[in-house]
């Protein structure tokens, strides 16, 4: 979601006049922030620091800061960094065309846009010109979750789903200017629509509306709560042909125990139930996942269901990580804390398991003849004949495949047989 705002917010500096550059010369410095793990938060202040010192040297020189910690940091950032004179929390990030025009006319101005809304913050299209074969188009904001670990709700606020009428319009317009591939963006998306009392489609009615659009050639959607999974989403996998074979559903901890203390509102064995839905709706699907390492509580049977989770289910991939304490969520009360060694000796222990997963999962692809999406090429030149390209499978998989010099080949659908299988992705060679 960060990814697609900042392209958002770049299209339309960019409308303005404003023209990207190389860091030693920039006069404006935007920085889109997270806040669900300790290290990015880190991250931002030591990169203010290094651009304060710059800004000495160019005292017009000034930055603005958005996203998840500005949320939480606020008008903190001016008295820190004097450098920052716009702080936009992330129902801000409309405004800040118009605040940086502002900015731009008084050079003593600070800004501050952090008020929450209670609607969805429509944006002004800016979609001009050529777009990219892949795009996202954001549904929904926020959450009314609350996990006992998770920052997201005080962030980015209660959960705001956007009109469908304004999601197909976007859709409808990107397929238009020549985008193959939509991936849909929210918080929970499978809770679309819930804050609306009735008045607006549910997140199923939503994917056959968009996946029956003339001209799209592959949706995808993330990211998914296992509570609130429909079983229409779930047959949606095998009724919706441009709906692609992959699904990101954040998993957290195989402990039924440490699950009802992170207010996660499943259990191992109904996560197990729709894992083996999704596979009878569609075989060939490829699951990711979300993992949490050292809860507090989380005791050695608990990781040990974790691991056994994993060998149930198969996940293509998983995103994990060493659980840390973020100031104002429930979880920063419970005892007892796991110490540093203990979460970073599980967490390698976790990696080790799903790299074999993953290995043994792309693997079984070699043979496999699939469409890929070219995105981009890597500008590596073979002698002269053939150029290295990256595209993705259906799956969500990265495949290289070599072409021709002399043409650019983004945006196509290509018909690839896989022929090697690497640590974390594919090569295939085109079907003549």
């Amino acid at each position: 979601m960060n990814v697609s705002d900042s392209q958002w917010l770049d299209r339309s500096l960019q409308t303005m006049g404003l023209t990207p550059s190389r860091e030693e010369d920039a006069d404006i410095f935007l920085i889109n922030t997270c806040s669900v793990r300790e290290k990015p938060e880190h991250k931002i202040y030591s990169l203010l620091g290094r651009l304060q010192d710059y800004a000495r040297l160019k005292p017009h020189v000034f930055a603005g800061v958005g996203g998840c910690v500005a949320q939480q940091v606020g008008r903190g950032f001016f008295e820190r960094f004097p450098l920052v004179r716009l702080v936009f929390g992330t129902d801000g990030l409309a405004m800040v065309p118009e605040a940086l025009k502002r900015l731009l006319g008084d050079a003593h101005l600070k800004t501050s846009l952090l008020d929450f809304e209670d609607y969805y913050p429509e944006r002004e299209d800016n979609w001009n010109g050529e777009v990219p074969g892949q795009a996202f188009v954001n549904v929904m904001q926020g959450c009314d979750n609350y996990c006992a670990y998770c920052i997201v709700p005080y962030t980015r606020g209660r959960q705001k789903s956007r009109r469908s009428e304004d999601i197909l319009a976007e859709c409808r317009r990107l397929i238009s200017l020549g985008t193959k591939e939509i991936t849909l963006l929210g918080q929970n998306v499978n809770s679309y629509g819930q804050d609306r009392n009735g008045q607006e489609l549910s997140f199923a009615d939503l994917l056959y509306e968009i996946g029956g659009l003339a001209g799209l050639d592959r949706l995808r959607f993330t990211t998914s709560h296992p509570k609130d999974i429909d079983s229409r989403v779930i047959r949606a996998f095998g009724e919706i042909s441009a709906l692609c074979p992959q699904l990101h559903l954040p998993l957290q901890s195989g402990s039924d125990r440490v699950l009802e203390a992170m207010g996660r509102r499943y259990t191992r064995e109904e996560y197990l139930n729709i894992v083996r839905d999704l596979k009878s709706a569609c075989p060939d699907i490829a699951l990711s996942t979300d993992l949490i390492v050292g809860f507090p509580g989380e005791t050695e049977e608990d990781f040990s269901q974790t691991l056994d989770m994993l060998n149930l289910v198969g996940f293509d991939s998983s995103f994990s990580f060493k659980y840390s304490d973020r100031t104002g969520v429930r979880s920063c009360e419970m005892q007892p804390k796991i110490a540093v060694e203990i979460k970073a000796e599980r967490l390698a222990r976790l990696q080790k398991l799903q790299n074999e997963w993953t290995a043994e999962k792309l693997a079984q692809r070699v043979g496999r003849k699939e469409p890929v999406l070219i995105e981009n090429s890597s500008k590596k030149q073979h002698g002269g004949e053939t150029v290295s390209w990256t595209g993705r499978d259906p799956g969500g998989r990265v495949v290289h495949v070599t072409l021709p010099p002399g043409r650019d080949f983004g945006r196509q659908l290509l018909q690839v047989e896989i022929v090697r299988a690497h640590k974390h992705s594919l090569t295939g060679e085109v079907i003549k």
